[in-house]
């Protein structure tokens, strides 16, 4: 297999994780959607990341349709999620959460960094909602009495709200107050202090 993206996005991250959790071999090209567009483009028209690149040659992209992919290949007992209701939905929602908090960071860089005139409103919604989602995600994790989320063993929304996190951080350092979330932090602390997540990481770079 072959992952395309830069480990500095937080949902090329979880796949690269994911990937290493599940002993799963891959080679990382770390393609930039800007700088390498035109090699991105062969296998992924959209030109995003993360690009999975199967070893028949099938190009998934997507970190949901990904992960579920790679959920497939591995037994019940190491799937990162749970595989039964209502197990199921109550991981994704969270897991849901998460990426969209990511995907709302993500859109305010671009607003920040592409726009010559950047819109207050815009700017104001997105910390809105970044700031609620937050929120629901501190609460959640308050009422998980787990060393993970779900349990005692890490999942896909644990690397998902870690990776986010990150990503926030880095690239909004001066948006949200994060000492409102300190569950939320502390979790993140724990999961970056892995090996795994020590190994699959990249300080943010800004596209060129």
């Amino acid at each position: 297999m072959i992952l395309i993206g830069q480990y500095d996005s937080p949902f090329v991250r979880r796949v690269g994780i994911a990937l290493s959790l599940y002993d799963i071999p891959f080679e990382h090209r770390p393609w930039s959607s800007f700088g390498n567009a035109d090699e991105l483009r062969a296998y992924n028209p959209l030109t995003r990341v993360p690009t999975l690149v199967l070893d028949d040659g099938t190009v998934l992209t997507d970190s949901h349709i990904i992960l579920d992919y790679l959920d497939s290949l591995v037994s019940d007992d190491r799937v990162l999620f749970p595989r039964t209701e209502p197990a199921r939905h109550r991981v994704l929602r969270i897991a849901t959460l998460a990426t969209g908090l990511g995907d709302k960071a993500v859109s305010l860089f671009y607003e920040k960094r592409l726009h010559g005139a950047v819109s207050a409103l815009w700017v104001d919604r997105c910390r809105r909602q970044i700031e609620e989602t937050l929120q629901v995600l501190e609460t959640s994790r308050a009422q998980s009495t787990g060393a993970y989320w779900f349990g005692e063993r890490i999942g896909h929304v644990d690397i998902a709200v870690a990776a986010v996190l990150r990503f926030l951080k880095e690239v909004h350092p001066d948006l949200v107050a994060m000492g409102r979330y300190p569950r939320l932090q502390a979790h993140a602390d724990m999961l970056e202090a892995l090996p795994v997540f020590q190994t699959i990481s990249q300080p943010f770079i800004p596209p060129a």
